[in-house]
């Protein structure tokens, strides 16, 4: 006698409705769109893949190559009121010129030694002649603009400027305070105006790119 083979529930049954008969033939599952659209693969340009943000300019380039050519005429003044200042020689003061390699020891003597009015005379002079590096190097160099790239270029280039004043001018001796002095300028110079400058003529923003 056949025996009856018991139906199944119907909640039971309904899963398998409609299902494949084998799992090759089942439907891959559909990612939600989101992540759909993010698998696309777009074609890449010069600027980077399409769809990112393209880097340019805040500023118009004529607007900036006048900022730069701006910066450069006052850099050429100044470089002519430096060399005027602290290349030309000075034979009445051959007696009183004395090199400097220990730092602080010309600091300590304008302090102690020398009336107010010379020592603010020589130590904010020293200052004043490092501001235009702070001021102009972060326009003129946008790689440079930052804060350790000024100093060092302004310490690079008033140390080369004390060895020639030690080495050839008659009158001059070098000076180690008068690099740390003119450093110290150039960091004023930068903290007070460069770097505004130099990342308002340079700043770049992202704008993205048609789909």
């Amino acid at each position: 006698m056949a025996r009856t083979v018991p139906r199944l529930p119907e909640a039971l049954r309904a899963p398998w409705k409609g299902r494949p008969a084998t799992k090759a033939a089942r439907p891959a599952p559909r990612l939600p769109e989101v992540l759909r659209l993010n698998r696309k693969r777009r074609p890449a340009t010069q600027d980077g893949p399409a769809g990112e943000a393209r880097p340019r300019h805040a500023l118009p380039l004529p607007v900036r190559a006048l900022a730069v050519l701006a910066a450069f005429a006052f850099m050429v003044a100044f470089a002519v009121v430096l060399a005027r200042i602290t290349l030309q020689p000075s034979p009445a003061s051959v007696p009183l010129t004395h090199s400097n390699l220990h730092p602080g020891r010309s600091l300590r003597a304008y302090l102690e030694q020398a009336p107010l009015r010379d020592a603010v005379r020589q130590v904010g002079g020293n200052v004043l002649l490092g501001v235009p590096f702070g001021v102009l190097v972060p326009v003129l160099a946008p790689r440079a603009r930052g804060a350790l790239q000024v100093l060092a270029l302004t310490a690079l280039v008033m140390l080369m400027v004390e060895l020639v004043q030690g080495a050839l001018v008659t009158g001059r001796a070098f000076d180690i305070d008068d690099v740390i002095l003119n450093t110290s300028g150039a960091l004023l110079g930068w903290l007070l105006l460069g770097r505004r400058l130099g990342r308002g003529v340079h700043r770049r923003v992202r704008e993205p790119s048609a789909e």
